[in-house]
């Protein structure tokens, strides 16, 4: 690798984060790999040469994000158009989206530097919200979109649509649209159900609906899901991977489709999915 440019990003906020991002590029160095440190990293380090995220992006084939599955939705959010491959390090408890503790990040390196590991192919969501015909916001997420209440104290009324066709109308707290890396989120806490990440496939789930056969339903990912307001709603919040995008109102149209990017996380080889699910649900097969 030793043409390939690494990143790191790390969660400033986080302990340990500044040693364990001086470790890593210490040691890349060590094995002949140049690494660059994403600038709010390199700040906090008081170090120069940092380089903003979007950059960084598209400089380099892989960035280490040092923090928690937040640190990777984060990432993906602020990147520009060009998404390279993230390996996680989780700072705290494993996650769901990083394959390594802090401890063991030294494998890392030892990976990356080798090719030695698995990339999974993970679907994101775009997100666009039209207000009086024109386009107002548009984010991407890797988890899911929620419609939600706030700080409003009664349940909001709204309408789903899937490529065109009415589904229903809710009478709940909120509705999320997740995709299978977000069902292990918000969507799961809500009852909705976990997915393979490759499983094309989202899922919209209703927020303590009113109506209580108002299930979980899975759609394609080819699938155009529309979200719309009904009267007299005002303030309501839009969030996108956890991070409030704007407050929206009766009118306001709410488009989700597939983006046209996807992450490649990597992982560890012999890691995959359904481990990282055993060992965060703690499940350990049957107690008879």
């Amino acid at each position: 690798m030793s043409s390939a440019l690494i990143g790191i990003v790390a969660h400033i906020g986080k302990a340990g984060a500044r040693r364990v991002a001086a470790a890593l590029s210490e040691e890349f160095a060590h094995r002949g790999v140049q690494s660059l440190l994403e600038a709010k990293t390199a700040e906090a380090m008081n170090l120069p040469g940092g380089v903003p995220l979007a950059e960084l992006g598209e400089r380099c084939e892989m960035l280490v994000a040092l923090g928690g599955d937040g640190t990777i939705l984060r990432i993906v959010r602020d990147l520009g158009d060009v998404i390279p491959h993230i390996f996680g390090i989780n700072l705290g408890s494993l996650g769901f989206l990083t394959c390594l503790s802090s401890a063991d990040a030294m494998l890392a390196v030892g990976s990356i530097v080798a090719r030695d590991y698995t990339l999974s192919a993970r679907q994101l969501l775009q997100l666009q919200l039209m207000r009086d015909g024109k386009e107002i916001a548009s984010q991407r997420a890797l988890n899911d979109v929620v419609l939600s209440r706030g700080a409003v104290s009664r349940m909001i009324n709204i309408e789903a649509r899937v490529n065109g066709r009415f589904l229903t109308s809710y009478h709940a707290d909120g509705l999320i649209v997740a995709t299978p890396t977000g069902s292990t989120a918000y969507t799961l806490a809500a009852g909705g159900p976990i997915l393979d990440p490759d499983s094309g496939a989202f899922i919209i789930t209703p927020i303590c609906p009113h109506v209580l056969t108002n299930r979980p339903i899975i759609v394609d990912d080819e699938a155009e899901v529309e979200i719309l307001l009904g009267p007299d709603q005002h303030e309501i919040s839009l969030n996108v991977d956890g991070s409030e995008l704007a407050k929206v109102h009766s009118g306001d149209r709410i488009v989700i489709r597939k983006s046209a990017q996807m992450l490649q996380l990597a992982m560890l080889p012999g890691v995959d999915f359904f481990e990282v699910l055993r060992q965060k649900l703690k499940w350990s097969g049957s107690a008879l």
